[in-house]
This record gives structure tokens, sequence and C-alpha cells, in this order.
């Protein structure tokens, strides 16, 4: 089961009263991010992107943001440890910095950045399957290319059986994932100074 604020989980300041006041200042924002969490992660009705899925990206996610906390909680959340191996490996293989990719042909083509392709490992596709497989893939991009997405890339997903509502709940799991990460960060970044300071 999770935490009552999973953010406040990941951060470590379930105990710190004065970084809890401060996203008590935010009382909304703070209540939709964890009924985000909740809504992707302990629906009621998961639909076509099984639970397993979900785990499964939200790991891959994390791992791919070096997120320790937010790893540990995705790991210990995830119903199926039998992948655990094969996300390691497929983490390691996705590491990269990013952000990569091109924007079209004009004043912010400057930016370009190329960085690598990923894609999973002819024995991770064996333990994954297509069908998540090509959600680790189509998920990297959204996490080191997002100006890359193409609808050929969005046309890989379907063709590995994800539909067009699947696409988007995959969609919003990363957007979801990565400022879940980013604030958890943050807030740990605050406690750090305020132990300096």
């Amino acid at each position: 089961m999770a935490p009552a604020d999973v953010i406040d989980a990941l951060a470590g300041i379930e105990h710190d009263v004065r970084l809890k006041a401060l996203r008590d200042q935010r009382a909304e924002a703070r209540l939709n991010a964890q009924r985000s969490y909740e809504a992707l992660f302990e629906p009621a009705d998961p639909g076509s992107v099984s639970l397993r899925e979900r785990h499964a990206v939200a790991v891959f996610v994390a791992g791919l943001h070096r997120d320790a906390p937010a790893l540990a909680h995705y790991r210990e959340l995830g119903p199926d440890t039998s992948l655990a191996g094969v996300l390691d490996e497929e983490i390691a293989r996705g590491a990269a910095s990013g952000p990569y990719g091109c924007y079209p042909d004009g004043p912010l083509s400057v930016e370009n950045i190329a960085g690598p392709t990923y894609r999973v490992s002819a024995s991770g596709r064996d333990a994954l399957g297509a069908r998540l497989s090509a959600a680790l893939e189509h998920t990297h991009l959204l996490v080191f290319h997002p100006r890359d997405v193409s609808p050929a890339a969005l046309d890989d997903l379907q063709n590995a059986g994800w539909s067009t509502t699947d696409v988007v709940t995959l969609s919003q799991l990363v957007a979801f994932l990565t400022f879940q990460i980013r604030v958890a960060a943050g807030l740990r970044t605050l406690t750090a100074s305020q132990a300096q300071g």
C-alpha cells in the first residue's frame, strides 16, 4: 500500500514539519498529485494497461532518472518481481543524459543534439514481450528524445498492441512520473540545504 503522500515519502520529508508546511501552501496541487498517483497506480479498473505494465514502466522511468528512492518505491510496489533483473539490464542499456533531438529547420535547430536511440535487447524482448518492449522504447523516447516523438513512433506502439487510449495512458504515466521524481528531488535538495545552513 502506498504512503498517504507519495511525494513526501520519496522526498523523505514525512516528518519534516517545515517542508510539509511549504507543500501545504499549495494544498490543491499536493492533493492532485496524490490523486494522480492513485488513478495511475491504484485504479479501480486498470483497463487494458495492466498494473504489471504500469509498474514496469514506472521502474524503468525511475531508473532512467537515476532516482534511487523512486526506483525502490516502484520496485516494491510492483506485483511482478520476475521482471526485476531484465528491467535493471534495460535501465543500464538505456542510460543517457539528454534531452536529445532535432527541431524543425529554423532558429531552434541550433539546439539540436544527437543522442542514442534505445532499443530493448533481444533477451529483454523475449522476457518482456512485444507490447511491454514497445512501451519501454517509447518511454525512453519521451524521457530523452521528447522532440523526436513522431507518428512513426506512435505506429510502433499500435503495431505492438497499444490502442490509442493505451498510448494516452502510457504518456500520462511517463509525464506524471517525471513530474513526481523532479518534485521529490527538489524537496530533497531543500532538505540538504537546510541541513548545511
